[in-house]
C-alpha cells in the first residue's frame, strides 16, 4: 500500500466524481443524487486518497442513533488488489459506531460480507423496462408540494428505520427531471413516491404505499415523467403485489441484490415497501 494512502472525509466535488465512478461500474444512479446524499448525512461519506488523488470510496450515512446504511464502496480500477478497499472499509464501518448497518450487496460479494458480520435478510429484485401500460386505481395522486413535506416525513418514518426529514427535504424537491407524488384517501397520506432522472432512463424509489391501490395510483401519475424512456423500480422479493405491479406495466427483473445487516436487523414493514428508495442509502 502506498505511504501517502490515506482515508478522509469527501471533500466539495468528490462526491460526484464517486457517482461518476458507480456510473462506470453500472449502478445507474441519478444525474443529481449528490445533493440529497449530503443532506441525509454530510459525514457520512469518505475517500482513499494516495495524496490528493481520490482512489476509492465508501459511504456509511447514519440515520439517528441506531441505524446506518454503507453504499458507494468502490476502488477505482487501477487500484485495486493493493489494500486499498480493506482499509477504506474499516473506517467506513468504524464511523457507524454501535449501530446496526444495512447494504445491499450482490451475489458476488455476499460471502466477503458474511465473514465481516452481514447477515441476509431478504432479496430485492431491479425490475426495468418501457412501461407497456399505466396501472389503474380508485385513487388519485398528487404532485409532492415543498409546503406540505411534514406529514409526508412522518409517513416516511413509519416505513424507514429511522427519520431522515433533511434527506426527503431535498430528494421530493421539484427539480428538472424529478418529481414526487403523495396519495391520500380521507385527508391521510395512503403513500408517496419519486421518479428521477438517471444516467439511464429513470429509477422510481422510494415507492411507499399503504396497499397496492395507492401505489398503483403513485405510479400512474410518475409514469409519464419518463416520456416513454425506461423505468427501473428495486423492489422486495417479498412482496408479491409490488411484483405483480411491476410486471403488469411489462416490466423484466434485470438486477438482484440481498439486503444484508450487521446488527439487529430493524423492523421494516416490507408490504408498504413497493419500491427501495436507493441501493446506495436504503
Amino acid at each position: 500500500m502506498n505511504s501517502e494512502f490515506a482515508v478522509r472525509s469527501m471533500r466539495p466535488g468528490e462526491l460526484e466524481l464517486v457517482l461518476e465512478w458507480a456510473r462506470q461500474e453500472g449502478w445507474n444512479p441519478g444525474l443529481d443524487d449528490s445533493l440529497a446524499f449530503l443532506e441525509a448525512d454530510s459525514s457520512g461519506f469518505f475517500v482513499g486518497a494516495i495524496g490528493e488523488v481520490p482512489v476509492g470510496s465508501i459511504s456509511v450515512v447514519k440515520y439517528g442513533d441506531s441505524f446506518a446504511f454503507l453504499g458507494l464502496y468502490i476502488v477505482h480500477p487501477d487500484f485495486r488488489g493493493k489494500g486499498y478497499g480493506k482499509a477504506i472499509w474499516e473506517v467506513g464501518i468504524a464511523s457507524a459506531l454501535d449501530r446496526t448497518i444495512g447494504l445491499d450487496g450482490v451475489a458476488a460479494q455476499q460471502g466477503n460480507y458474511r465473514k465481516a458480520g452481514f447477515e441476509p435478510a431478504y432479496s430485492t429484485i431491479r425490475y426495468g423496462g418501457v412501461a407497456t401500460s399505466l396501472p389503474v386505481s380508485t385513487l388519485a395522486a398528487q404532485a409532492v408540494l415543498d409546503s406540505r413535506l411534514e406529514g409526508l416525513q412522518r409517513y416516511d418514518s413509519a416505513i424507514f428505520p429511522q427519520p431522515r426529514d433533511a434527506f426527503l427535504a431535498a430528494w421530493c424537491t421539484g427539480r428538472k427531471g424529478r418529481r414526487s407524488a403523495v396519495v391520500r384517501k380521507s385527508h391521510k397520506i395512503r403513500g408517496y413516491g419519486t421518479i428521477r432522472r438517471c444516467y439511464e432512463g429513470y429509477k422510481i424509489g422510494p415507492l411507499f404505499a399503504n396497499d397496492a391501490d395507492s401505489a398503483a395510483a403513485l405510479l400512474a401519475e410518475l409514469i409519464p415523467e419518463a416520456k416513454g424512456a425506461a423505468i427501473f423500480i428495486d423492489i422486495p422479493a417479498d412482496n408479491h403485489e409490488a411484483v405483480a405491479l411491476a410486471e403488469g406495466l411489462g416490466l423484466q427483473p434485470v438486477f438482484e441484490t440481498t439486503r444484508m445487516y450487521r446488527g439487529p436487523a430493524p423492523a421494516i414493514p416490507l408490504k408498504h415497501v413497493f419500491g427501495v428508495t436507493t441501493l446506495e442509502l436504503g
